[in-house]
């Protein structure tokens, strides 16, 4: 079995949590069989000192 690797943004107005878990239902749409998951960025864009979308860079692991 081999394990390939792909990169996904996923983005939220809730949370990191959320853009995590909105990158991973992305990810599902072409890679079924997702056997992992490694966050490797956090980063927010900001408006009058507020968080406004949260974002997470995430490396999926899946096989084929």
């Amino acid at each position: 079995m081999q394990v390939k690797v792909a990169e996904f943004v996923g983005e939220s107005k809730k949370g990191w949590q959320d853009a995590i878990e909105n990158a991973v239902s992305e990810a599902s749409k072409n890679h079924s069989n997702i056997t992992g998951v490694e966050v490797y960025n956090w980063t927010a864009d900001c408006h009058n000192n507020k968080i406004m979308e949260y974002k997470a860079n995430i490396k999926i692991a899946y096989t084929e």
